[in-house]
This record gives C-alpha cells, sequence and structure tokens, in this order.
C-alpha cells in the first residue's frame, strides 16, 4: 500500500531569462577581455577572459539543464529529467576546477619568467567586466535557490566578478608600485579561493547521483518519526534520496499488525515523513515484517 500520490514539479520561473541574460553578458566581455589581455599583456585580464569562456559554455549548459528539466515525467522516465540538472552541475564545477587549476600553473610560469603589463589598459578592461559581472551577478541572485544547476552556474559568475576584482587589484598594485609578480600572484589567490567552491558543488553533485541521503534529513530522526506512529512495531528497509534539487524521495516499510489501522498509520506516516521535507513518500505496510 502506498502513499496517495502528489506530483511535486519545483518551478524553474527565472532560471531561463536570468540564463540568457547572463550568457549575452559573459560572452560580449569575454571578447573584450581577451583583447584587452593581449593588448596589455595581463594574465590576469586573459585569465578573467578564460573563466568568461568557461562560464559562457556552463551557463550555456545551464540554460540547456532548465530547458530541457521542465519536459513532462513519461513513462520510462517517471521522474522527468530533472536529473539532468544535476549532470549539469556536475560538469560545470569539475569545469571550473579544470580552469582555475589551468589558471594557477600559467601564473607560476609568470613568476619564473615576468611579463611586462600595462595597467592603465588593463585597470579600463577589468572596470568594464566587472560592471558587466556584476549585472550578470544580479540576474542569477534570485534564481539561484531553484536548483544545484543555477548554483553553479551563480558560483562561474561569481568567479569572474572575483576575476575582475582581482585585475583590478593587481593593475592598481602595479599602476602605483610598478611590482608586476602582483598581476599572477593575485591571479593565484582567487584561483583557489574558486576552487573550494566549484570543489563544493562538484561534491554535492555527486552525492546526488549517489543517492545519498539529503543533508537536510537525518535518517535516524526520520525512522523514530515513523517508528513512533502508535500503530507502527517496526520500521525498516528505509532510503531517502534527492532525485534532483527540490525534490526528495522515500521510501520504506513499516509493520502494522492491525490491517483495520493501515490508512490511519499510512496518512500519520506521510504526514511527518513530509514534515522532514519530503514530497516523495511510498511506504510499504505489512501485518508481519517480511525480512523475518
Amino acid at each position: 500500500m502506498s502513499a496517495p500520490p502528489c506530483v511535486h514539479r519545483p518551478e524553474r520561473t527565472r532560471s531561463g531569462r536570468s540564463l540568457g541574460w547572463a550568457l549575452g553578458l559573459t560572452l560580449l566581455f569575454m571578447v573584450v577581455e581577451v583583447v584587452g589581455g593581449l593588448l596589455s599583456g595581463s594574465l590576469a585580464l586573459l585569465a578573467d577572459a578564460g573563466h568568461m569562456l568557461s562560464d559562457a559554455g556552463a551557463l550555456a549548459l545551464s540554460l540547456f539543464a532548465a530547458w530541457i528539466a521542465r519536459r513532462p515525467a513519461s513513462g520510462g522516465r517517471t521522474y522527468g529529467y530533472y536529473r539532468v540538472e544535476i549532470l549539469a552541475a556536475l560538469a560545470n564545477g569539475a569545469l571550473l576546477v579544470a580552469v582555475t587549476s589551468a589558471i594557477v600553473l600559467e601564473a607560476i610560469q609568470r613568476l619564473r619568467t615576468p611579463h611586462s603589463v600595462r595597467p592603465d589598459l588593463l585597470l579600463l578592461v577589468a572596470s568594464l567586466g566587472l560592471v558587466a559581472n556584476l549585472v550578470a551577478l544580479a540576474l542569477l541572485h534570485r534564481a539561484k535557490g531553484e536548483s544545484l544547476n543555477l548554483r553553479g552556474a551563480y558560483l562561474h559568475v561569481l568567479s569572474d566578478v572575483a576575476g575582475s576584482v582581482g585585475a583590478i587589484a593587481a593593475g592598481a598594485v602595479i599602476l602605483a608600485t610598478g611590482w608586476i609578480a602582483a598581476d599572477p600572484i593575485i591571479s593565484i589567490g582567487l584561483a583557489l579561493l574558486l576552487l573550494v567552491g566549484a570543489a563544493r558543488v562538484v561534491w554535492l553533485s555527486v552525492e546526488v547521483l549517489l543517492e545519498a541521503a539529503p543533508r537536510h534529513v537525518s535518517v535516524p530522526e526520520l525512522e523514530a518519526a515513523i517508528a513512533a506512529v502508535p500503530s507502527v512495531r517496526g520500521v525498516h528497509d528505509l532510503h531517502v534520496w534527492t532525485v534532483s534539487s527540490g525534490i526528495v524521495a522515500m521510501s520504506g516499510h513499516a509493520t502494522v499488525p492491525d490491517p483495520a489501522a493501515h490508512q490511519a498509520a499510512l496518512e500519520e506516516i506521510t504526514r511527518r515523513v513530509r514534515g522532514f521535507g519530503i514530497q516523495h513518500v511510498t511506504v510499504q505496510l505489512e501485518k508481519a515484517s517480511l525480512c523475518e
């Protein structure tokens, strides 16, 4: 016996338009920063342009994932296409790890073999890039809580903001002191900082794909809550997993010796489970445990 079916499809209302505008801005200023980086000789600008290149791909992937996730469920895909968002988040996180790692390696090389930098051009282009990145960040800020996919896209744009700030700082230091090493050193610091956020997105994505219990759900507490229902004598085969961001499912078996109490027990179990933020609840009721 299962709980009454309830379809829960979280809205992704802001994601498509926000991602589209952010993608357009990112592509435009990526070109500006590549030209500016080549003309000024700044690694910080080229690093930021590299971030923008990876972010353009990440935003395009996120936009595609957000679009396909809205497709309805079917007989072969009963949860629909929401898991595509998790795959996109994993790809975006891994891409950001790769790009920032490459920036660190190039910066180390620049420290060994310094390159001349035009700080005036660096400051101008980085400032324009910062404005564009802040606009894109604002577009994604309200939508970032909709899914892990949007969080990954938001993190990419945030990395561009940090890159622009770093490029501006490098230009200011070089202009004031002539210390060219500030450019690669600041690039390394920003890259290492961004690696932390990227690694978190990758790890959260892997947890979802491994169908680990979501962090906001304590399985022992959930089991205790079900076992505390008056007519329940035992709980086993309890599983909790995340289908996609905002979609948590649970299945389990509960031993209820009195058949007359099954409906009331099912309703109370469902109510308690949904109190843990779990939308999809499937409970098998048994007169005696089938595991014995």
